[in-house]
């Protein structure tokens, strides 16, 4: 791999400079200490892995020794895969060398970053730090910190105008053993593949969120029990009815789903509607999974 990344680079008469495009990476997951890290790019090559001689190092046994190099070109950069076991990934497609584009994101092993090659390099990049504090990296849907904001506000706004407001919480089925069974990895690849089928069943209006690990929420604002039950089945069917495709693995991934529907009551708490549409989650476990109870 190491001689083919030498053959595309062209080497022109004198070093290619690209320090003036300010350009850098910024860890976004795994959340942590790491996450905000900013990395910026210039005319050298900068190597991302497990090594201690690598640029941008990681604690992490997902990531190869030696296993990415971004490579500075005339052009702009390059993301190159260095023979790693895991692979390297731009925008979820797997990249032997990719050119990377402003705002892409950039996948070594269990770990994301995003590359941000824009006119202004720091506005985005304080635009991104503020991302990840209602974005959930992993999945690219809102974060529980919002979900809750959202949702406070809303039952307040439902209660004010006694207009009906319905929660729907979704819960991944036996998803410890996808994850014994595809490893983190494919774990991380079933929630994001999950999180992109429900958010194209989900209106501008409406607000789906990680709420944490396989457990995920809609918020359905002007929504009766009736509205909010039938988009749950549509969701349930969405992931049942469509195969997983990990690698050279295909599985079936199925979701149980609590529905709890508030008709402008005064009082009720963000977490009391949450408890309730729980209530009916674990009830749809009980039940044999892989449907709604509302």
């Amino acid at each position: 791999m190491e001689k083919i990344t030498e053959t595309w680079v062209t080497a022109p008469d004198r070093p290619v400079s690209v320090t003036n495009r300010n350009a850098c990476v910024v860890h976004i997951y795994p959340t942590g200490m790491g996450m905000g890290a900013r990395y910026t790019l210039s005319d050298q090559p900068l190597v991302i892995g497990r090594g201690n001689e690598c640029e941008i190092r990681i604690n992490d046994h997902s990531v190869s020794r030696r296993h990415a190099r971004i490579q500075p070109a005339a052009d702009g950069y390059y993301a190159v895969d260095l023979q790693s076991t895991n692979g390297t990934y731009v925008n979820d497609v797997p990249a032997a060398m990719c050119k990377l584009k402003d705002g892409d994101y950039l996948r070594v092993g269990n770990c994301i970053y995003r590359f941000l090659m824009g006119g202004n390099v720091e506005a985005e990049y304080h635009e991104e730090i503020y991302r990840l504090t209602i974005i959930d990296a992993l999945t690219d849907i809102h974060n529980k910190r919002y979900f809750l904001e959202f949702l406070d506000r809303e039952l307040a706004r439902s209660s004010r105008y006694d207009r009906p407001l319905s929660l729907v919480m979704i819960d991944i089925d036996r998803f410890r053993s996808i994850n014994e069974e595809l490893g983190h990895l494919g774990g991380d690849f079933t929630l994001r593949e999950l999180a992109a089928r429900i958010k194209g069943n989900i209106r501008k209006e409406e607000l789906f969120a990680r709420y944490g690990g396989e457990e995920f929420a809609v918020v359905l604002p002007e929504t009766n029990a009736d509205g909010a039950g039938k988009l749950a089945d549509r969701l349930v069917a969405a992931i049942s009815s469509k195969e997983f495709h990990y690698e050279d693995r295909i599985y079936q991934v199925t979701i149980s789903i609590g529905v709890s529907t508030t008709q402008g009551e005064t009082d009720i708490s963000p977490q009391e509607l949450i408890r309730r549409s729980d209530e009916k989650l674990y009830q749809a476990k009980r039940e044999g999974r892989n449907r709604v109870v509302s």
